[in-house]
């Protein structure tokens, strides 16, 4: 199936690239977060929780938390927030960067903090296992699509330049990676070929890989590159932002699963475990669902229209993320990791 959706209004302001020793510092003031990067503060009361987060949902999270502190149980709460690559963010609170609330990309970047005793390893043992959000692998292309981009086949033609994070600290780089991997696994190719592909992409197509799907997002707004593998919620937020762009959801592609969870160490966990249950709530999730994520709690995704593509997989046709990582994405073993390093480019995170 594809997709493929047009708006023009506003110029995109570039947002700064997240650096991990920024991370520590916030500033206390009123309103909402403001800055795409590093840490900020939002709200005001007795209660304070650091929300640490990857780079993409700044925009749903600056209206989720004054929601949250209108309720009774957020009432008194107030934030600081850090967002920025999402393996990055989680190094970084492995390093000691406080947070009361992780939200990554994806279940492992979770699951080094719970190797480390600072999540417990029951948080993805609710209704949702732990997700919060999902979203799908997209092609994002220049408006009214020039290049004539329809599958992945299209990402290797001779021409085309594709923007790709880098997977050794992108949680949605993995997400590409394991979508374009997948589609040729579900086309018929072997897993062998199916490497061959990701080899020609990687060393002769992809142009620029950034540290985070914002940043690449940030590269493509500038006028770099013909795609731009990312989040299809990435591209309707481009849109929402007036970026000219279309996109285009491949036959096959990959279900993007967001996980959040408390920190086991935070000095409120009333509050941190209510402001996770409130990321499920309806209010909560009808934004995330307007700002184009497909939204986790079934009665509220029923009232959006996400399209399903017909080849739609999960992480798990691959044995789940832990087999994948050290499968792929080892730095020193993995298949991806040799892939990135014939194209020149740093597995070291």
């Amino acid at each position: 199936m594809t997709v493929q959706k047009t708006t023009a209004l506003l110029a995109l302001v570039a947002a700064a690239a997240l650096a991990v020793a920024g991370c520590g510092g916030s500033s206390d003031s009123s309103g909402s977060a403001t800055a795409a990067s590093g840490s900020t503060s939002s709200g005001s009361g007795s209660t304070k929780l650091a929300l640490v987060a990857y780079s993409t949902p700044q925009a749903a999270y600056d209206k989720i938390i004054p929601a949250f502190g209108a309720t009774a149980a957020g009432k008194g709460t107030s934030f600081s927030e850090s967002f920025g690559a999402s393996g990055d963010q989680s190094r970084a609170v492995l390093a000691g960067q406080p947070a009361d609330v992780v939200a990554f990309s994806l279940a492992p970047d979770v699951s080094k903090l719970v190797k480390a005793g600072l999540v417990d390893a029951s948080w993805n043992q609710d209704a949702y296992k732990g997700v919060v959000t999902d979203s799908v692998v997209a092609l994002v292309v220049r408006k009214g699509n020039p290049k004539g981009i329809k599958d992945w086949a299209d990402l290797v033609k001779p021409g085309v330049q594709v923007i790709t994070p880098n997977p050794f600290t992108s949680g949605s780089a993995k997400w590409n990676i394991m979508a374009a991997y997948g589609a040729q696994i579900q086309a018929g190719k072997s897993p062998a070929a199916a490497l061959a592909y990701l080899k020609t992409l990687f060393t002769k197509h992809v142009a620029v890989q950034d540290k985070s799907g914002r940043d690449a997002l940030n590269t493509f707004a500038g006028g770099k590159g013909d795609v731009l593998i990312s989040y299809e919620n990435e591209a309707i937020g481009a849109q929402q932002k007036g970026i000219k762009v279309d996109y285009v959801i491949p036959k096959n592609t990959i279900l993007i699963e967001n996980p959040i969870a408390v920190v086991s160490k935070t000095s409120h966990p009333a509050q941190a475990k209510a402001f996770v249950q409130y990321t499920r709530s309806p209010t909560a999730q009808r934004i995330f669902g307007k700002l184009g994520y497909r939204p986790i709690v079934p009665a509220i995704a029923k009232e959006f229209s996400f399209p399903t593509p017909p080849g739609l997989f999960t992480i798990a046709k691959f044995g789940g993320w832990s087999t994948v990582n050290k499968q792929f994405f080892d730095p020193a073993t993995g298949s991806v990791a040799k892939v990135e390093q014939a194209a020149g480019v740093s597995t070291g995170g």
